[in-house]
C-alpha cells in the first residue's frame, strides 16, 4: 500500500497534506540559502563533516578530558603560535608562502550573512511565539507547552554543554534527514497533527465549553 493513501478514518477526511510545522518554503530558504543552508544540507560534505568533527572533539575536551575552558584556549594559543613560528621560519628558508588569515575568516560579507541570517531566524522565532502564546493557535499552544516541559525534563538529565552539543549535533543532521525523507516525515506529521486537532475539539466540547462563564458586556459606543 503506498504510503500516501489516505486512511479510512471516521471523520471522511484524508490526510491533509501539510508541511511540518505548517511550512510553505523550501528547507533551503527557510534556513537562509547560501553558505549557511549548504552546510546545514551537507552540500558541502567536506565542510559539514569537519565541522561536526570539530564540535565532537570540543566536546570530548570539555566533558571526557575535562578540560578548563581557559586552560583549552591557552593550549591551543601555544600550538597555534609553534605552528605559525614553525611555518614561517621554514617558509623564509624553503621559499614557501607565510600563513595568511584564511579567506572565509577575512572575508566581512560571510561574516554579515551569517549574522544576517541568525537574526532574521531570531525575529521570526520570536514572531511566531508571540503569536502562539496569544492563543491564535490553540493547538500548537499545546503542543508547544508540552514540547517545553518534555525539554525541561531532558535538560534536567544533561548540563549545559551536553545539551548545546546535543543541539549543534541535532542541528547538522535534522535538516538534511528531512530534506531527504521529507514526503514520509510530512505525512507522518499530518497524521499527527489531525489526532492532535481531534483530540483538542473534543476537550473543547466536553470541558473548556462547560465551563460557566460571565455575561459578556456590551460596548457602549459613544
Amino acid at each position: 500500500m503506498p504510503i500516501f493513501e489516505s486512511s479510512s478514518d471516521s471523520d471522511n477526511d484524508a490526510t491533509p497534506q501539510v508541511k511540518l510545522f505548517g511550512r510553505q518554503r523550501p528547507m533551503d530558504a527557510i534556513l537562509g540559502g547560501g553558505q549557511v543552508a549548504d552546510v546545514l544540507l551537507w552540500r558541502k560534505p567536506k565542510v559539514s563533516a569537519a565541522l561536526l568533527l570539530g564540535v565532537t572533539t570540543i566536546w570530548f575536551l570539555f566533558e571526557v578530558v575535562e578540560y578548563n575552558l581557559v586552560t583549552l584556549l591557552c593550549h591551543i594559543s601555544i600550538a597555534t603560535m609553534l605552528v605559525v613560528f614553525i611555518w614561517c621560519i621554514s617558509a623564509d628558508y624553503m621559499g614557501w608562502n607565510r600563513p595568511n588569515i584564511p579567506e572565509l575568516l577575512s572575508n566581512e560579507t560571510a561574516f554579515y550573512e551569517v549574522a544576517s541570517v541568525f537574526h532574521w531566524k531570531f525575529n521570526q522565532f520570536l514572531k511566531n511565539f508571540l503569536h502562539i502564546a496569544g492563543g491564535n493557535e490553540p493547538v500548537n499552544f499545546f503542543l508547544v507547552i508540552i514540547s517545553l516541559y518534555i525539554t525541561s525534563v531532558i535538560g534536567s538529565y544533561f548540563d549545559f554543554v551536553n545539551l548545546l552539543f546535543i543541539g549543534f549535533v541535532s542541528m547538522g543532521t535534522l535538516p538534511y534527514l528531512y530534506s531527504r525523507y521529507e514526503k514520509e516525515v510530512d505525512y507522518h506529521a499530518g497524521q499527527m497533527s489531525r489526532k492532535v486537532t481531534k483530540m483538542y475539539k473534543r476537550f473543547d466540547s466536553r470541558v473548556l465549553n462547560k465551563i460557566p462563564r460571565g455575561p459578556v458586556k456590551e460596548k457602549k459606543h459613544s
